[in-house]
């Protein structure tokens, strides 16, 4: 199987995926503007938005670091076939890289909520 034949169907599924996203996105924008929501709560949105990305890029970041960790153990290994043992150790690193990622984010100071409370 060629890679072109492979990356085409998956490149296009993500594109298909993006544009979706932008789409809701902006649409929620545009009604955030006509239902006259005040500059201050807009700010604190996106403020939100942009605390959830970074986020986000750090939970991708611990869980394929260390997926990929464990790909390497796997080649040490000498592992050539998938087994109860690789499929264990893809696992254990996914969830240790969801718990770092836990443990990280505990320590960042979260933003300010989106709603003042009176």
């Amino acid at each position: 199987m060629d890679a072109v034949e492979v990356l085409v169907p998956i490149s296009l599924f993500v594109s298909i995926a993006l544009v979706i996203k932008w789409i809701v996105e902006a649409r929620f924008r545009g009604k955030m503007i006509q239902a006259g929501v005040t500059g201050d709560l807009q700010r604190q949105w996106f403020e939100e938005e942009v605390n959830q990305r970074r986020h986000s890029a750090l939970r991708w970041g611990c869980v394929l670091v260390l997926v990929a960790a464990g790909f390497g153990i796997i080649q040490a290994a000498g592992w050539q076939e998938l087994n109860p043992g690789v499929v264990a150790i893809l696992a254990a690193c996914t969830g240790i890289g969801n718990l770092i990622y836990y443990a990280i984010s505990r320590r960042i100071p979260t933003a300010t909520p989106l709603i003042p409370r009176t």
